[in-house]
């Protein structure tokens, strides 16, 4: 493959699951001159999902989340500046501006600099509130669970019943906190999930132990000042209802960080808008992860987005003309339940199941049928939700791409194995 001889220096503005791609795919493809990783953060990058499982529950260290082993990663010779920020992108004069006042001049640039977490209005937040979104907001929550751990009494009151939210609570009960679950909407994951699968986690929540509250609301939130009180916290909701914890987390959604993106002039419409390469509005800027969002399609927040989408901006900038095109798939691990999520579309789909869901292993197809061009009816796989049966998922991810999808009885007959249809 053919190298631009311009490009010089790349620097990549985010050292999490992207910028760590980003980086690695650049020197795979070839790219020998200068590689600039800023971070934020004091950690080379590292994975996510652990945070919420694993490192929450003391059972991973560094050295098991981080992305690349550490020979692996110095291979790469790549000049990393931690514990700093960029607070300024010149555009014209193609440099960053670091937060130590350094200024470093590029001929690429990937921004990849994720989001935060989305904080409780001001009247409800508080300093002694956990968020989780770094390794070290883990360890400190880790910290707090460990302090009361030995006593079953404690409570762990958890704001928002999305992913993190759920993920906490069950790592939460699995050591043996007692946990509250508040969620102003009707359901669970209501954002990227059916109604069936919504019921099922709350069933499953509930039979943890969980007390899930639906359709409540926050309307004060305070931390108890005096020392003889049982509990840390008083939580009134808007029915008027107290609730007592001696932990508070919130969970509520994820804002990306935008702000660079703006600076430099970019489009920015829910994330910096980018073309299938990653390419944004400024021919010499790339985007990928959290922060990006592919023009006329929704912006992705997961591990593998973050991954697959740095891996084509790295070949895009040495000249490879591959697109992204991956079918977004999501994964959480709640209780002994795994459950992996292959495409987002589930309206106007019928659903077949495959298996049982009172087992914790099923299936769920969402299929829409339409008619051809020879007004045949033709049936199309949109999503498939897994329980419990990974290699359920990689089958279909396969028909998936290819656009075909079996008989329907057949693919609801757990008797006849899916890779023989």
């Amino acid at each position: 493959m053919a190298i631009n001889p311009v490009i010089e220096t790349v620097i990549i503005i985010g050292a999490g699951q992207a910028g760590g791609w980003a980086a690695k795919t650049l020197r795979a493809e070839g790219f020998s001159g200068k590689l600039i990783l800023i971070g934020a953060e004091p950690h080379s990058p590292y994975e996510r999902p652990p945070l919420s499982k694993a490192v929450l529950a003391g059972l991973a260290d560094f050295s098991s989340v981080q992305l690349f082993s550490s020979d692996i990663w110095q291979a790469l010779n790549i000049t990393e500046h931690y514990n700093l920020s960029v607070i300024n992108i010149d555009a014209s004069l193609q440099s960053v501006l670091l937060s130590d006042q350094t200024s470093l001049n590029y001929d690429r640039l990937i921004i990849a600099t994720g989001g935060h977490v989305r904080r409780l209005p001001p009247h409800l937040d508080h300093k002694d509130i956990f968020y989780l979104r770094t390794l070290d907001d883990a360890h400190a929550l880790k910290n707090a669970f460990q302090t009361h751990q030995a006593d079953s009494s404690k409570t762990l009151l958890v704001i928002g019943g999305g992913w993190i939210g759920l993920e906490i609570a069950a790592t939460a009960r699995k050591i043996g906190l007692e946990v509250i679950l508040l969620e102003a909407a009707a359901g669970l994951c209501t954002r990227t999930l059916p109604p069936v699968i919504s019921e099922f986690l709350l069933n499953l929540h509930e039979q943890n132990g969980v007390d899930v509250r639906l359709g409540s609301s926050l309307a004060t939130l305070d931390k108890n000042t005096n020392t003889q009180q049982d509990k840390s916290w008083q939580a009134r909701l808007e029915d008027g209802s107290i609730i007592h914890a001696d932990i508070v987390v919130a969970g509520i959604g994820l804002i990306p960080n935008t702000q660079l993106a703006d600076k430099a002039c970019l489009e920015i419409d829910n994330g910096i808008v980018v073309d299938t390469q990653g390419r944004s509005s400024n021919p010499n800027i790339f985007a990928c992860g959290d922060v990006a969002r592919v023009i006329n399609k929704p912006r992705l927040e997961s591990w593998a987005n973050a991954q697959n989408q740095a891996i084509i901006v790295g070949k895009a900038i040495m000249g490879s003309p591959e697109q992204y095109a991956e079918i977004p798939w999501f994964w959480s691990d709640q209780y002994e339940v795994n459950l992996q999520i292959l495409g987002l579309e589930y309206q106007d789909c019928a659903t077949l199941i495959r298996g049982d869901l009172t087992t914790n292993q099923a299936a769920l197809f969402f299929v829409a049928t339409k008619k051809d061009a020879e007004s045949q009816i033709k049936s199309e796989i949109k999503s498939v939700i897994a329980l419990n049966c990974a290699r359920d998922l990689k089958q279909t991810r396969s028909w998936m791409r290819k656009g075909y999808c079996p008989d329907l009885a057949a693919l609801v007959d757990v008797k006849q194995p899916l890779n023989k249809l």
